[in-house]
């Protein structure tokens, strides 16, 4: 007698992303209530499930949902605004006064809505952001369905969310508290930079985030400049400053890390702390290359993102993973760092390490929730494939991105999208776009 499921999926192959590292062929899995029941053989899945929905997907590679490690969602709606600028020049020139004119509760929901339609399309189930008015970006999430882990953020000048850091913080615990009862959404405390943070807010949130036992997310080392101020008014090194503050620990998540010497390498080993590697916008705004042959040899763990499409200017997290392993290699000299397994295990199981979800996911394994995504190497650009998952981080693109399900919520289908209406993303951007104009002229 067979079990009855809710799901079952036949895929060509099937990339779990656990400890053996290996890639199945026709296999498949078996999913209820949003959870993986089961991993197995076409055969003995079809012999031992019965399901109220097949998917057969013959061409397929099956993934972990990707997880976009670091992220501004809402600056989807300034894509292309101001490119090829290093970066204090786009942020304090460009960026920041288009924020001022423009940001409020509907710029960050609609702006979060777009991206999230751009993410789904192209497989990634969950994303990191850092932004204002982060009680929009959880209810976008929410509404969609996808899994997000929302960013309070800090940072000590005004803005429209907040005038100073205590309002920050403050606002942030509020939105904690609205929402932090829902199993797709989880949070961090996420002061922007060390040099738009003080000390005395930053033991502040070191403490807050131990006592409500919430991770840590804040760019670091970003660029070379940072670095050099750091130890002209502190003496130190700013990842330095942080571990002297009490920061560094398993729930530090150190985003960019361009600027790397060995005493740092040395400073994440022994707190656990985690690196979020943003390998396109750190190459499109000349701020450096994060060293990841070296993290990932002292065995710190390795999680991946985007950044904002502001910067990047995308949110393709396949392109990224092929970005990321190439830059290491002509980074390190090493045609053998930062592997295709290494770059898919970045985008998806390191995620959630990073985030502390990866008991929820970022792996095909029984008791997981169903974040998965396929896609269809049966395409001239990934024929012939001999390793699917070198094809997938090297060939493919995110326009092969079939299938995707978020906690077994089936949210792609054949390419297009099952809960979101394309044309009402598409009016949103027009919308955004000459409204700033329109700013920018008056």
């Amino acid at each position: 007698m067979t079990q009855k499921v809710d799901s079952i999926i036949l895929a060509r192959w099937v990339a779990p992303v656990d400890a053996q590292e290996k890639v199945f062929d026709n296999y498949g899995v078996a999913l209820t209530d949003g959870n993986i029941v089961a991993l197995d053989t076409h055969k003995n899945l079809k012999q031992q499930y019965s399901a109220n929905h097949y998917y057969e997907l013959p061409d397929h590679l099956l993934i972990p949902g990707l997880i976009n490690a670091h992220t501004h969602a809402a600056m989807n709606l300034l894509k292309g605004f101001a490119d090829d600028l290093p970066l204090m020049t786009w942020l304090q020139q460009h960026i920041w006064p288009a924020e001022s004119k423009m940001m409020s509760d509907k710029f960050v929901y609609q702006g979060t809505q777009l991206a999230i339609a751009e993410m789904l399309k192209s497989g990634t189930t969950c994303f990191n952001d850092m932004y204002f008015m982060p009680d929009m970006a959880a209810k976008a999430a929410l509404e969609s369905g996808i899994r997000a882990n929302v960013g309070l953020t800090v940072i000590d000048f005004p803005t429209a969310w907040a005038k100073d850091a205590n309002e920050y913080i403050q606002k942030g615990l509020a939105v904690f508290d609205n929402f932090k009862g829902e199993d797709a959404l989880s949070f961090s405390f996420a002061p922007h930079a060390p040099y738009t943070v003080s000390d005395d807010t930053l033991k502040r949130l070191g403490t807050l985030s131990q006592e409500l036992d919430l991770t840590l997310h804040m760019h670091v080392h970003e660029t070379a400049h940072e670095v050099s101020e750091s130890i002209k008014q502190f003496d130190c090194r700013p990842l330095t400053r942080l571990h002297n503050l009490g920061l560094l620990s398993p729930a530090f998540q150190a985003v960019h890390m361009t600027q790397v010497i060995d005493d740092d390498v040395t400073l994440l080993q022994q707190t656990g702390s985690h690196v979020m590697h943003c390998p396109e916008s750190n190459m499109k705004l000349a701020s450096g290359i994060c060293p990841v042959g070296k993290l990932t040899s002292a065995a710190i763990n390795l999680a991946m993102g985007t950044d904002g499409s502001a910067s990047n200017n995308d949110l393709d997290m396949l392109g990224e993973m092929r970005s990321a392993s190439l830059l290491a290699k002509v980074g390190s000299g090493d045609a053998s760092s930062f592997s295709a397994r290494q770059a898919l295990n970045a985008a998806t199981l390191g995620g959630a390490k990073a985030l502390g979800i990866d008991n929820k996911c970022g792996s095909i394994e029984v008791g997981k929730q169903a974040d998965l995504c396929a896609i269809n190497l049966n395409h001239i650009a990934t024929s012939p494939v001999f390793d699917a998952v070198a094809t997938l981080v090297y060939s493919a693109t995110r326009d092969q991105v079939s299938h995707v399900w978020t906690r077994g919520t089936l949210q792609l289908e054949d390419g297009d999208l099952t809960r979101i209406n394309e044309n009402d993303c598409f009016a949103m951007a027009s919308h955004w776009h000459d409204r700033l104009l329109k700013e920018l002229r008056d």
